[in-house]
């Protein structure tokens, strides 16, 4: 009996499994970089429009996370692993990633996973019931074996379905590259990337059972793709040489961002002058605190480009972080003009506004800061800096309003109520702050609902 308990046992894990398979990572950090998410915007623009979806309803969404993948998680957002970014030469190899995920949102294929789910619930289930009454009717062998059957047709019955997904993800996305007139080339490019890791790691998906794989055969999908596009007219199309500048750009400002400094070091050297290779280097002296080796590469990119607002930023930021912030105010103050405020911008420069201790600066950093969250109201840092604004005023209600309003969205949930509250019980009642404290309230309360329903 204790066997078949065991074995019951195993089957509602394995049961469990599978439905944790079909809901994606939920608690990964988004890491947001205003060039960055300016270029995924015009990548993904003509994609979008393509798949017959608003370009301003979408979001591509960038993940802290070095390993290479994307995924969608519901509704219209399609994320990307910073990983992604560094293992792709090519702009239209992230494109091609782009156009398939893509094809999961148009597909309504996270929608739909509870129907793979259902299927592999049922025969799980099932499987349960008969061995169990097999045991009970003393030939436990054929219990245990129906069981152990019923497992793998279970899991094998949901991975089928997602392998079906993938397929028609993979054809929905090469129609959405040839319809914005994108050659096919980075797409396979980035599948031949894909099989020489599986190659190396000795992980080839022809070694696999057909039930244990969750995608197509990497070498499958090229050969199916590859006649697909060959013989569209889009086929022979170049890569967008702007795009590709600019990608290039944002994959080694990602790599220094990221990387041990002595590894971006090496891979950018010294020896190299170009834009990609200085705007790694900035950043690995950056984190060495080696801040005038530094700040000399800032000024390097500003000498080529006095007005691009992204190395003006990075300067505001090298110069801000080192504990300089009076220093700072003139790149970022210009950064944020020639961007017209665009919101992680604006939010850096309210911040040295503030870090100057200056109160002659407050006003403004007040203005700059509500300018920030009235076009992107998910930032959290830049509510955090506003708060801190209102607080220097003595203004504590619309302080503690925007303390609740940082943390609803870092998931502080019994915060939120509280900073919440004091702000309702201080604002002018029927004053739309006073809805917004509300509203936090209701949101943070049926947040932690859901996480009790969880557990």
């Amino acid at each position: 009996m204790r066997r078949i308990q065991n074995l019951l046992a195993r089957s509602l894990a394995i049961l469990a499994m599978v439905t944790m398979a079909a809901q994606p990572v939920a608690a990964q950090s988004i890491l947001r970089d205003a060039e960055t998410e300016a270029l995924l915007r015009d990548m993904a623009a003509p994609l979008i429009t393509a798949a017959g979806l608003e370009p301003q309803n979408v979001d591509v969404v960038l993940i802290n996370d070095r390993s290479i993948n994307a995924f969608v998680a519901g509704g219209q957002a399609v994320y990307i692993h910073s990983g992604l970014i560094e293992a792709a030469d090519e702009a239209d190899e992230v494109q091609g990633v782009i156009a398939h995920e893509l094809g999961h949102i148009t597909g309504g294929h996270i929608n739909r996973r509870s129907e793979g789910i259902g299927a592999a619930t049922n025969i799980s289930i099932l499987s349960m019931i008969l061995g169990a009454a097999a045991a009970l009717a003393g030939s436990g062998e054929a219990g245990m074996g129906i069981m152990a059957a019923g497992q793998q047709a279970a899991a094998g019955r949901f991975l089928a379905f997602t392998r079906v997904q993938e397929s028609s993800a993979d054809a929905a996305g090469a129609e959405y590259l040839s319809k914005a007139g994108i050659s096919g080339r980075g797409s396979l490019e980035f599948f031949r990337k894909l099989q020489n890791l599986e190659f190396r790691y000795a992980r080839s998906q022809a070694d696999e059972a057909e039930f244990s794989r969750t995608h197509p055969l990497s070498g499958d999908r090229i050969a199916r793709l590859r006649e697909n596009y060959i013989v569209d007219p889009a086929w022979d199309a170049p890569v967008n040489p702007a795009l590709q500048s600019r990608f290039e750009r944002v994959k080694a400002k990602l790599y220094g961002y990221q990387a041990e400094p002595g590894k971006t070091l090496q891979n950018y050297p010294e020896t190299r002058q170009d834009i990609p290779a200085r705007y790694a280097r900035a950043y690995a002296y950056h984190k060495s605190a080696l801040i005038e080796d530094a700040l000399r590469e800032t000024e390097a990119l500003i000498t080529i480009n006095p007005d691009d607002p992204y190395f003006l930023e990075l300067k505001g930021q090298v110069l801000l972080e080192s504990g300089r912030p009076a220093e700072a105010l003139e790149a970022l103050r210009k950064a944020s003009r020639l961007t017209l405020n665009e919101p992680l911008i604006a939010s850096l420069f309210g911040h040295a506004l503030i870090a100057t201790e200056d109160q002659q600066n407050f006003a403004e950093a007040e203005r700059v800061l509500r300018a920030a969250v009235a076009k992107d109201r998910f930032n959290p840092f830049a509510w955090y800096q506003l708060g801190v604004v209102y607080a220097a005023k003595g203004d504590m209600p619309r302080a503690r309003l925007a303390s609740a309003e940082q943390q609803v969205m870092s998931r502080q949930y019994e915060l939120a109520i509280r900073s919440a509250g004091f702000a309702e019980s201080g604002l002018p009642p029927g004053s739309p702050d006073w809805i917004r404290a509300q509203d936090i309230g209701l949101q943070a309360r049926a947040e932690l609902e859901r996480l009790k329903e969880r557990r």
